[in-house]
This record gives C-alpha cells, sequence and structure tokens, in this order.
C-alpha cells in the first residue's frame, strides 16, 4: 500500500486529534495513566512502611513470621518508589536485628596479627571508649596560632555509613563534635 505525505500527514493529525480529545473527555485521566493499576493485595503478616535512611520516604512491605522479619521489599503501591529501592533500601533485610546471617559477637584482630578473636561487649567498649579519649587527649587543640579558642581535635575523623539511619546521624554528629572532632561526614554527601 502506498502513502502519500498528503495522507500520511491526515492521519497523523486525525491520530493526535483522537488522543486530545479522548483527554478532553476524560479529564485528562486516561493520559496521565495509560495503565490501569491494579493494587496488589497485601498478604497476612505484610506491613507497609517508610524506609528509615534518608529523607526521600520510599515505601517498603515488611513480611513478619512469628514475630521475626523474613523479607523486606519495594511497595508496588507508593507513590514515592513504586516498589524501586537504592542500595540502602535493598539491604534492609541484611541489616535487621533477626537477620541469621548477621555477625553477633565482636570479632577483633590486634596489630600484626593474622588471626580474629571473639571479644565480649563490656570488652569492646570499654577499648573503643579508653582509645578514643586517649587519642583525643593527646591530640586536643584549644587555641589556634592567633590565639583564638577553638577546642576540637584533628586526630579523629568521623565518616557515616549507609547502615545509619536519620536518628542515628543526628546522635553521631553531636557526639563527634562535642568531642571537638572537625572531620566529620556522611557518604551520602561524598
Amino acid at each position: 500500500m502506498e502513502l502519500s505525505r498528503r495522507d500520511f500527514l491526515k492521519a497523523s493529525g486525525a491520530g493526535i486529534g483522537g488522543v486530545f480529545l479522548l483527554g478532553a473527555l476524560s479529564d485528562g485521566a486516561a493520559l496521565a495513566s495509560p495503565i490501569k493499576r491494579i493494587p496488589l493485595k497485601k498478604k497476612r503478616g505484610e506491613t507497609p512502611t517508610i524506609c528509615p535512611y534518608d529523607g526521600s520516604g520510599c515505601g517498603f512491605i515488611v513480611e513478619a513470621q512469628d514475630g521475626k522479619v523474613v523479607n523486606i521489599e519495594g511497595d508496588p503501591d507508593h507513590p514515592v518508589n513504586r516498589g524501586a529501592a537504592c542500595a540502602k533500601g535493598a539491604s534492609m533485610r541484611q541489616l535487621s536485628a533477626d537477620n541469621p546471617w548477621r555477625l553477633n559477637k565482636v570479632l577483633y584482630r590486634a596489630p600484626g596479627a593474622a588471626d580474629w578473636q571473639e571479644k565480649d561487649w563490656n570488652w569492646t567498649l570499654d577499648t573503643i571508649a579508653r582509645r578514643l579519649k586517649d587519642t583525643r587527649d593527646a591530640s586536643f587543640i584549644e587555641r589556634d596560632s592567633q590565639g583564638n579558642i577553638v577546642n576540637r581535635t584533628e586526630a579523629i575523623a568521623n565518616l557515616g555509613g549507609s547502615a545509619l539511619d536519620n536518628e542515628e546521624c543526628y546522635l553521631l554528629a553531636k557526639l563527634t563534635r562535642a568531642l571537638g572532632v572537625v572531620y566529620l561526614e556522611h557518604h551520602a554527601r561524598i
């Protein structure tokens, strides 16, 4: 079948006009969403929630059985992420407290050692606190070269990670600023 240029323009104009007419008659609903979304039925034990890791407000569905989280996935009916998940949101299941593969004991490798040792939490927290205080005391700067009071340490830095939610980042920033840390950063800004 041969189609002249004039016939092609007539058919194209009629098609475009039909689309606009359909949009005007249906208040634009047909143009805005050509595919009708059928809401997914949520199974028993599934709860919609919001991702805690940044301010985007992505929606997720958490499935629990016997009081334990067994699955977390993006909510396809949520208007922000429509079922998609960033790296942090996709890893929420791995970070949950009842994940059977999550480490629940402290592993410590001494300087120069090749093997890891299991340590208890009391030893670990005491060691971290002692080393932090010793480092801060040894490197604390009260005044700069012009005599201004600065009260800071440049020997400690803090880099927040993606496993931290907004509240944990806030508390960590408050703690490190109270210690006088000036090298405070978060991976989301890098």
